[in-house]
């Protein structure tokens, strides 16, 4: 798959044409709220998009390769981004 393809799927995924699990932002506070809670550790919505990274990058590590992984961490990129952005101006 060429960057461009990969940069496209990941735009189409993080802005709703092939979402499957609703708001990111909501999904990932959502995953930061049980992770937290299970870690006994304040866990914020960018740590997601970060951990959710660190697994697909392990998993392109263990050899099991997928142009998925790639689409995934560009889309984790920009949902971290974004989360970030938020965070700075009071609105997440």
């Amino acid at each position: 798959m060429k960057r461009v393809q990969i940069l496209t799927k990941a735009a189409e995924v993080v802005t709703g044409k092939d979402s499957q699990h609703g708001d990111t932002e909501d999904n990932f506070s959502r995953i930061a709220a049980m992770w937290s809670a299970y870690l006994d550790k304040d866990v914020s919505a960018k740590d997601v998009a970060v951990m959710m990274i660190l697994l697909k990058t392990a998993r392109i590590a263990s050899g099991h390769q997928s142009g998925d992984n790639w689409v995934d961490i560009s889309g984790y990129a920009a949902c971290g981004g974004e989360i970030e952005e938020s965070m700075k101006e009071g609105t997440a």
